[in-house]
């Protein structure tokens, strides 16, 4: 057994027999179980990677939690929209200074080059990570820890991650990466909706030898939930990025982020992002909006226009989960009349989000979500089979 394995197995009995745990079911998040933690940092100098997703049941940021238990913080590091969340997608962050800490903020997820971000290492012994992801290979926040651990490995430093519950950790679903599509949306062989939380992943990257320098050992350390399983339904306390607001965009983001591959809008810019979708030339709707430029949506897709199209916010939660990765947004919107006036549909960017150069073919060759879906029935088997020994937490 792995040096990684063993710090994990030890970590995991003491969630066990945690005193910290609340009765009654509540999630607690690894932030919350210091005394699982601090006996690791101490005297230890801390870099924290995390942004205003990283707080805990009393409101407290988890920056603000390791100050106040004597923590030597010496640096913060920030993903994609900023340390405070209010950024665009794919928009370049600077570096700057926390107000309330006078800590320096490296963005990684700015114009600096990878050296500059990560000079900042050497000031420091342990990485710790903190922040809600929604358990989506397009969404970026695992490929920023990917990045920092790579760093960290580099670095010769340890690696500690606070892990959080995945509002999607009941669902597998969508083709694996065809690594050959690697990109700033997709970095890893996983699906769509890969199911796990942010701790299982960092295990299964060291596990499965997906550092960059295959050969190399990272310390690494999860600090687990308590009272957490992938059946909760966990809701997040606060969005985790400007267009997911709210628990139904997070829901049926595994499925409308596809339209980002598309001429169409899928809502940025209006209050109900990734919850409807249109465009100009879509005909028979009875639904319809105007995207605007707003804090986190600059430029949105049809910005001006008037887009007639569907609304999904009716629909029940339960069923938007138990369709996983629904292609008949897209295929509706592929095949609507007024869309065949479109000189295009599809864009080159929709491959790098599904993952592969197949669905996009099947679906103009007129195939049905079902039938599409069918492909990857066999690769999401062998994922979760994969992924077993990296688990904390039971499975529904």
């Amino acid at each position: 057994m792995n040096l990684t394995r063993i710090i994990t197995l030890l970590v995991t009995l003491l969630a066990i027999s945690t005193s910290a745990l609340r009765a009654a079911g509540q999630v607690v998040v690894g932030a919350e179980r210091t005394d699982l933690y601090l006996p690791i940092l101490k005297d230890k100098r801390v870099g924290l990677l995390s942004n205003h997703t990283g707080i805990t049941s009393d409101g407290r940021h988890t920056l603000d939690l390791l100050i106040d238990s004597g923590v030597d913080v010496r640096v913060i590091f920030s993903p994609e929209h900023g340390f405070r969340g209010t950024a665009s997608a794919g928009e370049h962050v600077n570096g700057s200074i926390d107000p309330a800490t006078s800590l320096p903020i490296v963005s990684l997820y700015g114009s600096a080059s990878k050296a500059e971000r990560y000079r900042m290492l050497d000031s420091i012994d342990v990485v710790i990570t903190d922040i809600q992801d929604v358990g989506l290979r397009f969404y970026t926040y695992y490929i920023t820890m990917l990045d920092m651990m790579n760093a960290a490995v580099r670095a010769h430093k340890q690696f500690i991650v606070f892990d959080r519950p995945n509002p999607n950790g009941m669902t597998v679903d969508g083709p694996l990466l065809d690594m050959s599509l690697a990109s700033g949306v997709g970095r890893l062989p996983i699906p769509v909706v890969h199911g796990m939380t942010m701790g299982e992943l960092a295990q299964m990257i060291v596990g499965e030898k997906w550092l960059a320098d295959t050969t190399a050992t990272l310390e690494l350390s999860v600090i687990p939930c308590g009272n957490y399983t992938h059946a909760t339904r966990y809701r997040l306390p606060v969005p985790p990025s400007p267009n997911l607001p709210d628990m139904k965009s997070i829901y049926l983001y595994p499925s409308t982020c596809l339209f980002e591959g598309t001429v169409m809008s899928l809502g940025r810019g209006t209050d109900m992002p990734f919850c409807v979708y249109g465009h100009p030339l879509m005909s028979g709707c009875r639904f319809s909006f105007t995207p605007k430029e707003r804090p986190g949506a600059k430029n949105p897709p049809c910005k001006g226009k008037l887009c007639h199209g569907k609304d999904l916010r009716t629909i029940p939660d339960d069923s938007i989960i138990a369709a996983g990765v629904d292609l008949t947004y897209v295929i509706d919107a592929y095949r609507n009349k007024g869309m065949r006036r479109s000189p295009k549909f599809f864009t080159t960017f929709f491959d790098k989000l599904i993952g592969n150069r197949s669905v996009r073919r099947m679906i103009e060759q007129g195939r049905s979500a079902d039938e599409i879906k069918r492909t990857w029935t066999d690769d999401v088997s062998r994922f979760k089979n994969r992924r077993q020994q990296y688990l904390l937490y039971p499975e529904p």
